[in-house]
């Protein structure tokens, strides 16, 4: 089965990794990591504009409230992890903010239009104004020391999950985990 799968990922000209079964397998839960940490800096009281700039500083291709914007808000909604390992997969926290946006707010995210940000037709996006009722920003100015910090939380919030599906067995070796990391 394996080599069948492993076959059929090279005729479609895709990198596979091989993990074993668990909640989210491993890209999805490090990568759930990386938006759920932005949602705690939100509630923190981090302007939603510095946390996203933050995560691009990363080098993400979106900071965590667009990417949560980008895969749809209630896609998060629908995949409420539940407890796994070590206690509640997810803290309950970020659920209902999840939960608020799509249920209270009607807000899906980019297909809607509406999430974090706004997207008018034929403008460019931007931060939903709301948001401040919801989430008041109490850090409206970030320094040199504050972006490596956050930085820090987006990235070792990710490794620490890595080091978890390792130390579970989802992931057999490094390699599967760089590899996933890359282009998962």
């Amino acid at each position: 089965t394996l080599a069948k799968a492993l076959d059929y990922c090279k005729q479609l000209k895709k990198v596979p990794i091989v993990v074993n079964d668990s909640r989210g397998f491993f890209t999805s839960r490090v990568f759930e990591t990386y938006l759920y940490e932005g949602f705690e800096m939100l509630m923190e009281g981090i302007a939603p504009a510095i946390i996203d700039n933050v995560g691009r500083m990363c080098s993400m291709p979106r900071g965590p409230l667009e990417l949560s914007d980008d895969v749809a808000i209630d896609l998060l909604d629908r995949d409420v992890p539940e407890a796994g390992p070590g206690g509640d997969a997810v803290d309950p926290r970020h659920l209902e903010l999840v939960t608020r946006l799509v249920e209270q707010e009607g807000r899906f995210g980019r297909k809607n239009g509406k999430g974090f940000y706004d997207y008018p037709k034929g403008a460019a996006k931007r931060l939903w104004a709301g948001l401040a009722e919801h989430f008041p920003v109490t850090v409206a100015r970030s320094d040199e020391a504050l972006v490596t910090h956050l930085k820090r939380r987006l990235l070792y919030r990710q490794a620490v999950e890595s080091a978890r599906c390792l130390a579970e067995g989802v992931l057999t070796s490094t390699h599967d985990a760089n590899i996933g990391s890359i282009f998962g």
